[in-house]
């Protein structure tokens, strides 16, 4: 199960497909709800992090001007604001995985 924030611009939708239901988050829906403009135009991988923020959107870690603020980056093409990306899981190649946990391990021995 996946974490989910509140959902405070009301994007969370179903599909139905051969009787089974899937919740996901519109980003044409996201994208009217906070004054986003024509999303169509973002590159790819600001669509990638904009539904990240839409999904954890929670008030607190990810607010709606987050997501506001990404949207403004179709007028300026650029910003100065952090992005509150949390990725689910990340893949690696063997030759930078490995040293990748070592370093992540040390850092939890050193905090332990």
């Amino acid at each position: 199960m996946s974490v989910t924030g509140n959902d405070t611009l009301k994007t969370r939708r179903t599909l139905n497909v051969d009787g089974k239901s899937y919740d996901y988050f519109s980003l044409e829906a996201a994208a009217q709800a906070a004054g986003l403009g024509d999303i169509s135009r973002l590159p790819f991988s600001l669509k990638v992090l904009l539904e990240n923020l839409v999904r954890l959107e929670n008030g607190r870690t990810v607010t709606v001007d987050d997501i506001k603020a990404l949207g403004a980056w179709l007028k300026d093409r650029k910003s100065d604001k952090e992005i509150a990306f949390r990725p689910a899981r990340v893949l690696m190649q063997d030759l930078t995985g490995v040293p990748a946990v070592v370093d992540l391990a040390a850092m939890r021995q050193a905090m332990v």
